[in-house]
């Protein structure tokens, strides 16, 4: 099913200008840009869900060292 938009023609210039410089039309600009934007929405809450288990994980034993340094004397021996 279709829907009409009214936009201003300045936008809809803009739109056009940018579809054309990627050789896409502008409905399927559109569609990437909502693509593009659904995907950065997951990528933002999985990051809240990691700086929220970070704080838990902090909150139950405390700041954790960085391992990198005994890894390397482990592998030296």
């Amino acid at each position: 099913m279709s829907k009409m938009l009214t936009i201003s023609d300045e936008l809809y210039a803009r739109l056009e200008k940018e579809a054309q410089a990627r050789g896409l039309s502008i409905e399927r600009l559109i569609e990437e840009w909502e693509q593009i934007e659904a995907q950065l929405i997951l990528r933002r809450g999985v990051v809240q869900e990691v700086d929220t288990l970070r704080e838990k994980l902090f909150s139950k034993y405390g700041e954790m060292p960085d391992s990198t340094e005994l890894i390397i004397e482990d592998r030296v021996r």
